[in-house]
Order: structure tokens, then sequence, then C-alpha cells
């Protein structure tokens, strides 16, 4: 059947500003145009200011020499830290930490180890994570970096193989949701319940896959160290980033770090400080955003996550009256093992004793950290009621060294998060609060408030004033005149075929391409076309041809990162996949294998109502997908060449273009090299 698309030219839609994460992106953005401004949606090569790695960095080293690699390219965008599996002194493990400093001190690259602190914390401390700035990790928690006005965003290992041998790797921006802060928090309400809040109340996937902008008035009052915990848990909420503005209060403790170190810092002296005054940054007015979250702090009372999940918030109160009694509590992590966490527990702490059926441990987010809260004393008042001292680092918030939760304990802790089995047994349950709540849950011996501890009730939760604006999904939109997007050699201008529907929310990975495959490395092309999606529905490899498209629902590819979910779809000889949003692992390992994603919510919102009432699995629709790569423009049309819809979509660069052409990230990394 020979489908025609009807072909039509209106004005363009990209003449607006841009928000603070386009911004961001256009300054570290590589290979553009000189007028060529960066936009959610689009694909473009990214340069990052900085790249850590952390335990990970041996397997990323392997992958690196694997490639044809032998020398970093800048060794100062680099960062190397020990901090996931520090209390493991095994022979292997050992091991590993040696060959990690061995390469680290051989490329010149700087290299924090075991003890010095979690790999996120000293990303702040030591200023490669710096307001403006883009900073990327092979860990999901460099979210973190937009505490302070850094957008942080993980990567993939392959990733950061790709920018220690050529200094960069691809990104598309994500749409980007604002979430507005206003209203002032009560006396005793923290930042870590602002976030448990936001992943409780906006539950049903509103940031997926989103960057998150944080604005309003209620920001200006919240320190640092609340900001740095926020973002840190937006990946639990399930953003890419958590970027906070650069504003008086992140100058004002710019200018106290100064004050404080007796010399320049490399990264944070008077000079950097001072570009950040004079050279303010913000969203322009215009900018756009996919959703505006509204949330009013002066409504909130404390919250804990839990048990088992991050998208269930219970009230203190509601809670304390259940008398949940606790085995172990927590104050550990990335999250809330800052200064000011540990102070504020500790004045809980002081002159009181742990529960004697509680088990309380603390591990500073790094060294210095604790040097500081030693000199504090809050560290001793602390260790004096009870608690066990961990070396700094990960430990039990990963399920790693002593104090694991076992069969049928509970546990509260200050950490991110609380998936089942995460931290120990998966017969526990683990709940997270904010470091006070875990403090005097501790003493109490079940979860609980401070003002318990002297007596007095917990008071009656608030009710939350949010709110939510989604701007109205269009199914038409704006293609400029004449050709906006080059295309190289060897690259189509345009990609067309029969839309497949496979109407499901979560297919994951296992479901794409079956587990019992996944580790057996001789399993053939043709095989693993066989094999696709068989998990999902056993009649897909007789119903779908090479050249078709994958149209699929919300967070398609989801579960574990392994590639052949999207090598096997390759395999079967589809280019492209649709969906209303894609795992944020699973797209990053197609376009490093070389198969093209799009995501169009509206899309299959409308299959879904034209084959609502279909018992089949996988649908041939006998609708026709047209991406035409020039204009950054999709079109749909039936059989009778009817435009169903028309759709802007991110511009697919030449730099991304040259990844596809090199067959993924890896082939075009060794073409790169391949150059020297």
């Amino acid at each position: 059947m020979k489908v025609f698309f009807r072909q039509f030219s209106v004005t363009s839609a990209r003449a607006r500003g841009q928000n603070l994460t386009e911004k961001i992106v256009q300054k570290y953005a590589v290979g553009l145009p000189s007028d060529k401004r960066v936009f959610s949606g689009d694909y473009v090569s990214i340069q990052p200011a900085h790249c850590m790695s952390h335990d990970n960095s041996w397997p990323v080293a392997t992958k690196f020499m694997g490639l044809g690699a032998s020398k970093v390219k800048d060794n100062r965008q680099i960062v190397c830290t020990l901090d996931h599996d520090v209390q493991n002194k095994s022979e292997k493990n050992l091991a590993k930490y040696t060959n990690i400093e061995n390469f680290a001190k051989e490329q010149g690259i700087d290299f924090y180890p075991a003890g010095r602190g979690i790999g996120h914390q000293i990303m702040i401390e030591e200023g490669y994570a710096y307001p403006l700035n883009l900073t990327v990790a092979s860990d999901s928690h460099s979210n973190t970096y937009g505490g302070v006005g850094a957008l942080g965003t993980p990567i993939v290992r392959t990733d950061a193989a790709s920018i220690w041998a050529t200094g960069q790797t691809w990104w598309q921006i994500p749409p980007v949701a604002k979430v507005e802060l206003i209203g002032q928090l009560p006396k005793g309400v923290t930042g870590k319940d602002i976030i448990v809040t936001l992943c409780g109340l906006f539950n049903n996937d509103e940031v997926l896959n989103h960057a998150i902008e944080f604005v309003g008035e209620g920001v200006r009052n919240l320190s640092v160290d609340y900001r740095l915990t926020i973002a840190n848990m937006t990946t639990e909420w399930g953003a890419l980033s958590g970027l906070f503005p650069v504003d008086e209060t992140l100058i004002a403790f710019y200018q106290d770090r100064i004050t404080k170190l007796p010399q320049p810092h490399p990264r944070v002296n008077e000079e950097t400080v001072g570009n950040l005054i004079k050279n303010p940054t913000h969203s322009d007015d215009d900018a756009v955003y996919a959703k505006h979250l509204t949330i009013d702090l002066s409504t909130l009372s404390p919250y804990i996550s839990g048990p088992n999940s991050v998208k269930i918030s219970n009230s203190l109160y509601d809670l304390s009256n259940q008398n949940i009694k606790i085995n172990k509590a927590y104050l550990v992590s990335c999250t809330n093992s800052r200064l000011s966490d540990i102070k504020a527990a500790a004045a809980i702490l002081k002159g009181k004793k742990v529960h004697p059926d509680v088990e309380f441990y603390v591990a500073a987010a790094s060294s210095n950290v604790q040097k500081d809260a030693e000199a504090d004393g809050a560290w001793q008042d602390i260790i004096d009621a009870g608690a066990t001292a961990l070396p700094a680092g990960c430990g039990p918030c990963i399920g790693l060294g002593m104090g694991l939760l076992e069969d049928g304990e509970v546990g509260i802790s200050a950490t991110n998060r609380n998936f089942k089995g995460r931290m120990g047994s998966k017969d526990a349950l683990a709940y997270l609060s904010s470091p006070e709540i875990v403090a005097a849950s501790a003493v109490l011996g079940k979860i609980g408030g401070p003002e318990e501890l002297e007596g007095k009730p917990v008071a009656q939760n608030r009710e939350i004033t949010k709110q939510v604006t989604v701007p109205k999904a269009e199914t038409t939109a704006s293609a400029e005149d004449g050709g906006a997007v080059d295309i190289l050699d060897g690259f189509p201008t345009e990609i067309v075929g029969e839309l497949i529907l496979c109407d499901a929310d979560n297919i994951n990975t296992d479901g794409i391409y079956p587990g019992k495959y996944t580790y057996q490395d001789d399993i053939p092309k043709s095989k693993m076309a066989e094999v696709c999606m068989e998990n999902y529905d056993s009649e897909f490899r007789d119903k779908v041809h090479a050249g078709d498209i994958i149209i699929s629902g919300f967070n398609f590819g989801t579960g574990s990162s392994r590639e052949q979910a999207a090598t096997a779809i390759l395999a079967k000889g589809m280019k492209l996949i649709v969906a209303g949003s894609f795992g944020n692992i699973f797209s990053r390992n197609s376009i490093n294998n070389a198969l093209l994603t799009l995501e169009i919510p509206a899309l299959i919102n409308m299959l879904r109502e034209k084959y609502k009432d279909s018992k089949e699995l996988t649908v041939r629709t006998g609708w026709f997908l047209k991406w035409d790569v020039t204009k950054a423009m999709v079109y749909v049309a039936d059989s009778d060449s009817n435009i169903i819809l028309s759709q802007r979509v991110g511009e697919l660069g030449t730099n991304l273009q040259d990844i596809i052409v090199k067959g993924g990230l890896e082939g075009w990394v060794k073409s790169e090299l391949a150059k020297n």
C-alpha cells in the first residue's frame, strides 16, 4: 500500500525565549550552527563541564579501553570517587578499587579514595558542580547538582566512556516542568518534607523524564542544603534533573565558602563567584514549559514516604498514631547527611539515648562534613546517644555493608530510596523522612516526631494546596518553510512506516527482550528478531515486518538496563519506536545503538481511542507515520492519505545523525579516535 502525505507549510513556532535548562544546554552544546538556539525535544551533542563516576569507574574504564582509547580527552573534565561499597574489604573489591586508583593516576584524573565521601557531595564541595554549568555522572542521583543551580543529569556507562574518549556525548533536551513553590515553610517542616510531599502528591508520572525548574517566592527562603535534598530526590520523582535558580541565597552560600577558606579554591573563589553576580542568568519571560505545578509550602506538614515506595506519602500525624515500632534508623546518604542534617539530629538526640530495641546508624556525606560535625560537637552528641558510626559513603542506603534491614524488620531512614529490598531484606519495611524525624523515632522506638520527646502530641496535618496546569496537547503544528535541518550523507531525509500498536504502559525490557537470553552472548540477530517482544505478545513476531514502527504507551522500556532491548528491535528491521514516553535508560541505550525514538503522547492517545475495544495485543493500525527530518515534523495519515496528526518534534542535528550513521555511539567514538 502506498500512502501519500500532502504537505503544507505555515509559520515557525520556534521564535520564543529559552528556559534556564535550555540556556545551560545551549552553553555546553557543541557543533551547533552559530545562529542555532536549542529547545526541549532537540537532540544535541554536549560537552559537560565535568563527568563523575564512582565504583563503576572500572567498568567505564574497560569499556573506554574496549573502544580503542588509551588517553582521556580532557583529564580536567573527569572525576573518579569511591563511595558505594567502601565497607567491603574483600580482595576482589580492593583489587577493583586499586585498578580505579591506578587508572586515575595514569590519566591524571582527579581521584577521591574510599572514605573521602559520597561522590555527589564531593562534586558540590570541590566546586565541580557549580552554578550554571552542566555536570553529569554515571549515577542516577546526579540531579543533586541542581541544588546549587547546576544542571546535573545521569548518564549510562557508554556515555561516560564516550566523554572520557572524546569529551562529549549526546542528550535530548527533555520537556521542562516548572514547579512553583509559594508561601513559607511552617516551623518544624523541612526540605525533605517538601520533596516527600511532592513525590506522594504528584505520583502519576507527572514529571517522568522531565527537567524540573523550581521557581517562586517559596524558593527564596530555602537553604542550599534543603535545595540539595529536594534536587537529589527529583530522581525518585521520575525527573532527569531538578534545577534551582541562582539567586541571592545561593550566592551568599558561595560567598560564605570563600570567607572560610584561607586560600582561593581552584573552582570556588572571588572571581568565579563574582561572575555569578555580574552575569545573572534566568529563564526568559516567554520561555515555554511543558507543565506548571504549584504547591503552597505554608500548607505542608512533616511527611514520610512508605512503606517501600516513594509514591506513598503519609503525614507524621497519621503514622505516629499508628504506633509503628522500628528496629533500625539511618542518618546516611547523599540526601540528608550534610552538616546541617547532622546538627539537626544532634539537637534532638543530645542528652537522650537511642531506644534499646533500635539500632541507629550514622555516616557523614563526606569526611569534610564529619570533621565539621566533630568540631561542632554534634557528631559526639549522636555517638553518645548510642549511634553506630559508619565511614563516609553510601553503605546501607544501597544495601551494602553493616546495619541492613532483616526479615520482618522496620526501618526509618533519611535516605532517598525505600524500594522493596533495597536496604536489605525484601520482607522488611522501609520508610523515608527528615533527619529530625529519624532521630526522634530512634529514641521513641517508633515512628514519631520530636515534639513527642517533650510529651506533646504531633499536630494534625494541614490540608495541602496544590495545582497542576498542563498546556493542551496539539494534534497539529506549524511547519517551517523549507528545510530547517541539514542532513548528512547516509542519513535519510524522512522515515516512513506503518504504525503497529502495542497498547500498554510500562512495557519493560524483559517484555521486549526476555531475560533468559540476556547473558547468552552468542545469540544471532535472527534469533533476537524472533524473540523480540515475545514476553509481551507471542504473536508479535508474525504480525510485524521490517520497516514497521512500533507505537506504544508510557514509560516504554522501563526496567533493567539491558541493551538488547534496543538491539532486538533493530534486528527485527525497525529503525524507529514511538511512545507516549520512554524509560530513560532505554532511550539512551536506543540512540547509543542507532535506534531512533520519538515521544508523541497525543498519537498514542488517539490510537487508544480508536482501538479501545480491540482484544489484540499487537495491532496493525493502517495508519502511516512520516518523520520529515529536514523540517523536524511528524505527519500521520490514514490509508486514504488523510492527515490525522501533524506535530513538531525535536530537531535531529547533524551531530546526532553522525552517531546514527556510524551505527551508534561506540561506532562514532571509534571513528573520532581514528581521526587522531
